[in-house]
């Protein structure tokens, strides 16, 4: 069970930092040139309540994993 809690926190950490990214993005406050493209890529233009919400959603389920892991 050890590795499972290992596995999940590792995963967790991940996705709050891909949701914070998400959600700083949605919001306006970063703004990232597309990197590698394939068809039509645009760069995101001001802010996306579509990005924030799921950027909050995978925070907010990323927290819940830590602390799942963090629990006695």
């Amino acid at each position: 069970m050890n590795a499972l809690k290992w596995i999940i926190g590792i995963v967790s950490v991940l996705a709050l930092l891909l949701g914070g990214l998400w959600f700083l993005q949605g919001t306006g406050l970063v703004t990232i040139e597309p990197i590698a493209c394939i068809g039509e890529c645009e760069p995101l233009e001001g802010p996306s309540t579509t990005w924030t919400a799921f950027g909050l959603m995978l925070v907010l389920a990323a927290l819940v994993g830590i602390w799942f892991v963090t629990r006695r």
